[in-house]
């Protein structure tokens, strides 16, 4: 197969996945008594599922058994499949599985970054700092702070006119600033609240120059741009750990994946202890396993979200992470674009994707408009689901905020006050089913609302938690769907 004929067909496998999406012909009824179907502009907080991943959980769930067994049919097949999705993941992000493991946790990237935390303070105790940045999750900043006396928030930098990505030069001076007390230095690969692209490698390089490890929280970098952990021509840019969620990767219901060293996980007892992580078990001792990921992981496992998620990434690998990320880099680039022209938007983060690579995510409020009422106007309107808040990452948020209101000449205390009445944004974020029509229907949607604030205003009430609900527009959820009458429905009731 030629080069050519190769990109022709993961084109087209590319168009097939985009195009075949549950949830993404779903229809609502809007305040204008219009039925139309949504615009899915939240996939940042969680993608919806790919419908290959659907097909094969369905063919899967025949077979469906409890793993660490082969003695019988169905017990050979779902260890067989749950193992190759270890290897699946290791494949995905480039990890070499003869030095790095993948092991599945609960709660997303959230249970795995606790669980990189507590292993690290309790390897490495002489080395109490973890160096982080402005920008995280609240995963990838509050578990080092439980567990770390002191944690270095690194800013964001200055880039042609905005935030761009973490301060290299701060990552450095604060690692010089500690020496040999960094455990490790924490990032996130892509801002889930701008997409701002971080050089994570380059981070890498600055951390193990100081004897620190680097954690990637790729939570935001997993469905948008490659991933190499390891096989770099230089060792020192090879990532240390990697964690990511399964239903930020078009597969919903799938845990959270960590990808660590094995030599470090085993000088160590494992966080998590019980079934399946040891050999032998007596009353006053017991011995626990050498093999991995089984040591890492106790208990049974959510054996069918694993393999919807190798389903996903064995989709992903075929179109190849080269392909998606320039097609929607691009997407990001023409909806920067769009966006910067509707009247009255502040949109936050570095704007010229030429100084500050982008991706995912763009966050923005219409000025003189609470970013709630922005987005309940989308989606009763407009039937454009987006997202509003913090997004889990307050003092980024802050940050970029205050920033945006200096430019209107006011003092300290009225700035503090403003960014603390309007601390929240829109966010609209995208997947790969995501297209210029949608960027367009979304550009016109905000140009109509900024166009017309007070109409809008008048239609809704604040609510005391700060949502908004439309006056003479309520939506019952019970009047879509209920799992009673689901289960009703299938019963025949």
């Amino acid at each position: 197969m030629t080069v050519e004929t190769d990109q022709v067909v993961r084109s087209e496998l590319l168009s097939k996945l985009r195009h075949e999406v549950i949830g993404l012909d779903t229809e609502f009824t809007l305040a204008t008594g219009e039925r139309t179907r949504r615009i899915y502009l939240d996939s940042t907080a969680s993608t919806l599922r790919l419908q290959v991943v659907q097909d094969v959980l369905d063919e899967f769930m025949k077979f469906y058994s409890n793993t660490h067994s082969v003695l019988h049919f169905g017990a050979k097949l779902c260890t067989q499949e749950y193992r190759r999705a270890h290897e699946t993941v290791l494949e995905f992000v480039r990890a070499d599985p003869k030095r790095y493991t993948a092991f599945f946790t609960g709660s997303g990237t959230t249970a795995g970054i606790n669980r990189i935390a507590r292993t690290l303070r309790e390897a490495r105790p002489e080395r109490d700092v973890v160096v982080t940045s402005i920008m995280e999750h609240h995963s990838n900043d509050l578990p080092h702070r439980k567990h770390f006396p002191e944690v270095v928030h690194v800013p964001a930098a200055m880039a042609a006119s905005s935030l761009g990505c973490v301060d290299l030069a701060r990552i450095e001076k604060a690692l010089k600033e500690h020496p040999g007390k960094v455990n490790y230095v924490a990032i996130t690969g892509v801002s889930n609240v701008t997409g701002i692209i971080n050089p994570v490698h380059e981070i890498a390089e600055l951390a193990h120059a100081h004897g620190a490890y680097l954690v990637v929280d790729a939570a935001q970098m997993a469905a948008h741009v490659p991933i190499q952990v390891s096989g770099h021509s230089k060792a020192e840019r090879d990532i240390d750990f990697l964690v990511f969620s399964g239903h930020k990767i078009y597969a919903p219901g799938s845990p959270g994946v960590v990808v660590a060293p094995k030599e470090l996980l085993a000088a160590l007892e494992p966080q998590v202890v019980g079934g399946g992580m040891v050999d032998r078990v007596y009353v006053n001792r017991y011995t626990v396993s050498r093999h991995f990921p089984d040591r890492e992981e106790a208990g049974t496992p959510n054996i069918p979200g694993a393999i919807g998620l190798a389903a996903s990434l064995d989709a992903l690998l075929l179109v190849g992470m080269d392909l998606i990320d320039a097609e929607e880099c691009q997407l990001i680039e023409n909806a920067l674009a769009k966006l910067q022209k509707v009247p009255d938007l502040a949109v936050y983060g570095e704007t010229d994707c030429g100084k500050c690579k982008r991706t995912g995510a763009i966050s923005f409020n219409i000025k003189g408009l609470d970013h709630a009422l922005t987005a309940a106007a989308l989606n009763d309107y407009f039937n454009i689901a987006v997202r509003n808040e913090c997004f889990c990452a307050h003092p980024y948020v802050r940050e970029m905020i205050t920033l945006s209101l200096s430019e209107e000449d006011l003092s300290v205390e009225e700035l503090e006050e403003l960014a603390d009445l309007h601390q929240g944004m829109v966010r609209a974020s995208f997947g790969i089913y995501s297209t210029e029509a949608d960027v367009n229907a979304l550009a016109a949607a905000l140009e109509q609302i900024s166009a017309d604030k007070e109409s809008f205003r008048e239609r809704y009430r604040r609510l005391e938690n700060g949502d908004y609900v439309h006056r003479d527009f309520p939506f019952n959820p019970d009047e879509v769907f209920s799992v009673k009458r689901a289960v009703d429905d299938a019963l025949g009731l």
